[in-house]
């Protein structure tokens, strides 16, 4: 494998690793099923504490797969692939191009 698609796939590794949790697949998967929701509904749907989904979100939010909205004293979390996907596909073309 070149250089180039090494690299970018080490750049890709915090966001493998953010997707491998299944309580971070589970926030993914309800975001899917509702444009927003707050921490509090996110929440009310898991077995998790509060601290814990937060925790979940920021991880999320710092790999590009969650976007945070603020109304008033409310975050309204959401999907935002938009950055992660290209960044997956941009990886995918190294390795076919570097491997194939």
């Amino acid at each position: 494998m070149g250089e180039q698609a090494m690299e970018q796939l080490r750049a890709c590794i915090p966001l493998f690793q953010a997707l491998s949790d299944t309580y971070r697949q589970d926030i993914i998967l309800l975001l899917t099923k509702h444009d927003t929701m707050t921490v509090n509904e996110i929440t009310s749907k898991l077995t998790l504490s509060r601290p814990a989904i937060s925790h979940h979100l920021k991880i999320l939010r710092e790999q590009g797969i969650l976007k945070m909205e603020q109304q008033g004293t409310q975050r309204y979390y959401s999907l935002a692939f938009e950055d992660a996907i290209e960044q997956l596909k941009q990886l995918i073309i190294t390795v076919e191009d570097r491997c194939y």
